[in-house]
């Protein structure tokens, strides 16, 4: 069985992980791990109508934010890799300088020092210098930074594909099989 961690940080776009867990949530052979942070709780609140047990209810397994000890914080527990999905600016930061001081920052800082696969679906614009030097630590680093840059080629109709496409594009990263959009087959 592969496994994969999801973590939802409080950035404004809740939509990309809760969309992220049920697509893979159709996918056999997949087990998902998820880190809901605290502000994710609140952004939630906000932008949906989905309550954190319910998102929890997609995930195969559940972490708290606060649980250093779980299995996702050792290198020696194989994972595909992870998604951050959204990734706020602070979460990125911490991860991009090592502040372990939660669990979606320690899972990620893992991913990376065992060369594995860290997708960050970073949201925030515009981006000042600061961002962009996180964004080139991370990546310096082995990450993977894929903000949720819509493309129009597929014509999305509705907000749904447009996630779908991102979410889509960060799948790829791990090569995990979907038909979330259409892809570019030339002019």
């Amino acid at each position: 069985m592969k496994r994969i961690v999801v973590g939802i940080s409080g950035a404004s776009g809740t939509i990309y992980g809760v969309r992220l867990l049920e697509v893979l949530g159709q996918v056999n052979d997949i087990q998902t791990h998820l880190i809901l942070s605290r502000a994710a709780r609140v952004t939630m609140e906000y932008e949906t109508s989905i309550k954190p047990e319910i998102l929890e209810g997609l995930a195969s397994v559940n972490h708290s934010p606060d649980d250093l000890a779980a299995c996702v914080s050792s290198g020696s527990f194989k994972t595909e890799g992870m998604i951050v999905a959204p990734c706020s600016m602070k979460s990125l930061s911490m991860i991009a300088n090592s502040i372990n001081d939660n669990l979606l920052v320690r899972a990620a800082d893992v991913t990376l020092k065992e060369r594995r696969k860290l997708i960050l679906i970073v949201r925030e614009t515009p981006l000042h210098l600061g961002h962009l030097r996180q964004m080139t630590a991370v990546t310096e680093m082995g990450g993977v930074i894929l903000p949720p840059v819509p493309s129009f080629y597929h014509k999305p109709r509705t907000i749904e594909d447009i996630v779908d496409q991102t979410i889509g594009k960060a799948l790829d990263q791990l090569g995990v099989p979907h038909q979330l959009f259409d892809r570019w087959a030339g002019g």
